[in-house]
């Protein structure tokens, strides 16, 4: 079972991204932030880490770009797969975010079929933990 953490301030697309991973045919655990400060608490705690993190760019307390930051400077989360999931797709950002140790791209999409295509396609990747980090053309993840 992968476990997961979601940091999204928006109630609705929390809740459209577990309702989709509950139809994809791959066993998972969510765990639910609305915020990035509570989600860096939760990993400082002597709570297990999580396989993977599903971030939001645009979130008060603590934007993504800062959790992706804190992230990676603490040798303890390095195995911790990052997948920025945001609404907005501007390649400047896009570019940043690989390079500050993000492992993928997902732009919301405005269908939930292909939020399920997409979560179904990152999941893949993360379960194949021994898999090279993600070319530029792999890194985004579009449908």
């Amino acid at each position: 079972m992968l476990d997961l953490f979601l940091a999204d301030d928006d109630t609705e697309d929390r809740e459209l991204f577990v309702e989709a991973l509950s139809e994809i045919n791959m066993p998972t655990k969510v765990t639910e932030f609305d915020n990035g400060v509570d989600l860096m608490d939760d990993l400082f705690s002597k709570s297990p880490l999580p396989d993977a993190i599903f971030l939001d760019l645009n979130m008060p307390l603590m934007n993504g770009f800062e959790c992706l930051t804190d992230i990676r400077n603490f040798p303890r989360f390095k195995d911790i797969k990052v997948i920025v999931y945001s609404t907005s797709y501007r390649q400047r950002e896009v570019n940043q975010l690989q390079t500050d140790g993000a492992n993928q791209y997902i732009q919301k999409p405005s269908s939930f079929e292909d939020l399920k295509i997409m979560l179904q396609k990152s999941l893949k990747t993360i379960i194949q933990k021994d898999a090279q980090e993600p070319s530029a053309a792999q890194f985004v993840i579009l449908v």
